[in-house]
């Protein structure tokens, strides 16, 4: 698929996602938008709080052109600016 190719390469920070599955079960369900991305994490921010998700615990859903896409956050595992190199 074109699009999952694309997602794992594309800039996470300022795209809206929400947790749709976590082996965290406190941070399933949250919604928020990218404020910053780590090697292993990345930072959300929602209505109130700025929450941390570790991105090997999660399943994530965006929009991504247009699509809502549901992705395994370990695709995302490893510093951004290498990741979106590849």
């Amino acid at each position: 698929m074109q699009d999952l190719k694309d997602i794992v390469r594309h800039e996470l920070i300022g795209l809206e996602i929400e947790v749709i599955n976590s082996k965290n079960s406190s941070l399933k369900g949250i919604k928020g938008k990218i404020i910053e991305e780590t090697k292993n994490t990345l930072r959300i921010k929602t209505n109130n709080k700025i929450k941390m998700i570790h991105k090997n615990q999660v399943k994530l859903k965006m929009g991504f052109r247009k699509k809502e896409i549901i992705i395994d956050g370990s695709l995302f595992i490893g510093k951004p600016e290498d990741r979106i190199k590849k």
